[in-house]
């Protein structure tokens, strides 16, 4: 790649990873995002903190032996142990999946979308949340999705 090249790429991605998102709702109530909405509608800037889809192979912990609350914070309120709460986004692949895996099986679940409101993205970092989707049923964390971990994560809850 030509040095010249090289350089107008990496300017791109770094005028781009300043880019603002703004959220708005079409005549027919569809909502959409992007970095130019048009004219005539009206927008919300949303801000977008850096999380990000769990890509690894999905791991499984006891969350309340890895979390502690910190000195004078109140202790952290535990979870319904046989209510299986998935923390998700809209836009997330795996919690797709995660989704049609859960209707599959007719898995009952509570969903918590953390872009939705700040308490539900503080309710997600409280359970130590950095990649979705993420599983908490009872002092079990599971972070991502594949059907077979799936299966053993809620065998070991039962």
């Amino acid at each position: 790649m030509k040095p010249l090249a090289l350089l107008a790429a990496c300017l791109a991605v770094a005028f781009s990873a300043g880019a603002q998102v703004y959220k708005w709702t079409d005549s027919t109530g569809k909502i959409h995002y992007g970095d130019s909405p048009p004219q005539d509608a009206k927008t919300s800037q949303v801000k977008v903190d850096a999380v990000s889809s769990y890509e690894g192979p999905p791991q499984v912990d006891n969350w309340a032996a890895v979390i502690r609350s910190a000195p004078g914070e109140s202790p952290r309120a535990k979870p319904d142990p046989k209510t299986l709460t998935m923390y998700s986004t809209t836009w997330c692949g795996f919690c797709k999946r995660a989704r049609a895996y859960l209707a599959a099986k007719k898995i009952p679940y509570r969903e918590v979308d953390i872009e939705a409101s700040k308490p539900n993205n503080d309710q997600f970092k409280q359970f130590g949340g950095q990649g979705i989707p993420m599983f908490i049923l009872g002092d079990r964390r599971m972070r991502g999705f594949n059907e077979e971990k799936m299966e053993l994560f809620l065998a070991a809850g039962r």
